[in-house]
């Protein structure tokens, strides 16, 4: 299949890995202790036989998971791509699934830039794109590229606003 775009080749932080790593681990470590509480609970009030079992099958689960969510950012960041011109913004993502969606700058109505705790101590950005029907995000910029990133896309879907 033809396509006149070629694939979109901006990356994002190599920190990035690190922060879905520490909140994935943060997750992680408060849904086991909420299942740990449970399981005291369960044993000391000697609560019906068959909620302890769905809690020991909530553990079983649990730990697969866990270890899925530490080998998830790798894969996350290596599959993840952006790109942008005065038409459209592309982005790409997925290892298994791939998804290639191209965003018309005549279609965003407001860009945005946010930065949570763990972003705002690597220096990183998120920049949120909403559209009339969807709302798209590039995570783990770095900040300076990311207000660039913004500011950019703001003066291009302008331009092609006034253009129409």
């Amino acid at each position: 299949m033809f396509s006149p775009f070629g694939a979109p080749q901006r990356r994002l932080s190599k920190d990035a890995v690190k922060v879905w790593i520490i909140s994935e681990t943060i997750s992680n470590v408060i849904g086991f202790v909420v299942l740990g509480v449970l399981l005291y609970l369960d044993y000391r009030y000697a609560w019906k036989e068959w909620i302890g079992w769905i809690l020991i099958g909530l553990a079983v689960i649990s730990v697969p998971s866990a270890i899925w969510s530490f080998y998830r950012p790798f894969l996350l960041y290596n599959n993840w791509r952006y790109d942008m011109n005065e038409e459209f913004l592309q982005l790409k993502s997925g290892a298994l699934n791939e998804e290639h969606r191209l965003v018309p700058m005549t279609k965003i109505q407001s860009v945005a830039t946010k930065q949570g705790p763990l972003l705002r101590k690597y220096g990183l950005c998120s920049v949120s794109i909403k559209t009339m029907g969807s709302t798209h995000a590039i995570p783990a910029l770095p900040k300076e590229v990311a207000i660039e990133l913004r500011d950019q896309i703001a003066h291009f879907a302008k331009l092609k606003e006034v253009e129409s």
